[in-house]
């Protein structure tokens, strides 16, 4: 059982990944590219279940650990450091932003079997990856709530992807398993369950781009139950890697 989260990466998702954690009663250690002091003001809306920490030691320390950077930056996780964990992938294919990569470009593989062939010591399961921060942060609901969502997640090893969904039930969410990381293109940029199925669709018109924001942020997701997500999946065509950001 998860009792301590290591998170690598504290931007929209890993933050928000961080209070559904302490909400459940989970421990988290919090490490990004700047340091632990610049983590000060979310570890102290935190409160005592959550530490401020280098990545080295967020990734020993945790259970289980998110890795939640841009996709660019994967190769800065430390493979040593993480060897022997199970290893949330939540990293999209943006190549405006990450700059292209031809393997993904190929199809040859998708960026979570990259990750993997990267963290070769680890267990890599891509989840949290198809939905915005506002999304995740309200459609939590405890089990068996009529209008609980459900999440993709996909991985290699049949038992890491079982210990990720138990840690998805706790944060209040079912999930969908897509099996390996070779089908985890259809939970990515551009697949029908993409981001849109739990959104509220597009702000009001006639606000300015501060008004659509804060719309944007105040506005609950939409609940997706796991059947739907099932459907989404399974009508997912493979394109072209890599997408834009949406929301």
């Amino acid at each position: 059982m998860t009792r301590t989260l290591g998170l690598i990466g504290t931007g929209m998702i890993g933050g928000t990944v961080a209070r559904l954690a302490v909400a459940a009663g989970l421990t988290v250690v919090l490490s990004n590219s700047r340091g632990p002091e610049s983590l000060t003001d979310l570890v102290s809306e935190l409160g005592s279940r959550a530490r401020a920490a280098t990545p080295a030691e967020a990734a020993r320390a945790g259970d289980v650990v998110v890795a939640t950077i841009p996709l660019g930056a994967y190769r800065k996780l430390d493979a040593e450091d993480l060897a022997g964990r199970i290893v949330i992938d939540t990293m999209n294919y943006y190549p405006y932003r990450d700059g292209r990569l031809p393997e993904l470009d190929a199809d040859t593989l998708t960026s979570s079997e990259m990750v993997q062939r990267h963290l070769a010591g680890s267990r890599v399961v891509k989840a949290f990856n198809n939905i915005n921060f506002v999304g995740l942060g309200t459609l939590a609901r405890p089990a068996g709530a009529p209008d609980r969502s459900a999440l993709p997640i996909a991985g290699d090893d049949a038992a890491a992807n079982g210990v990720v969904a138990e840690l998805l039930d706790t944060l209040g969410y079912d999930t969908v398993d897509l099996g390996p990381l070779a089908g985890s293109w259809r939970s990515e940029p551009g697949t029908p369950v993409y981001v849109d199925p739990y959104s509220p669709g597009s702000p009001p018109e006639g606000l300015t781009r501060e008004e659509a924001y804060r719309w944007f942020v105040s506005t609950p997701g939409v609940p997706v139950p796991a059947a739907r997500v099932r459907d989404l999946v399974d009508t997912a065509v493979r394109g072209p890697a890599g997408g834009k950001f949406t929301g």
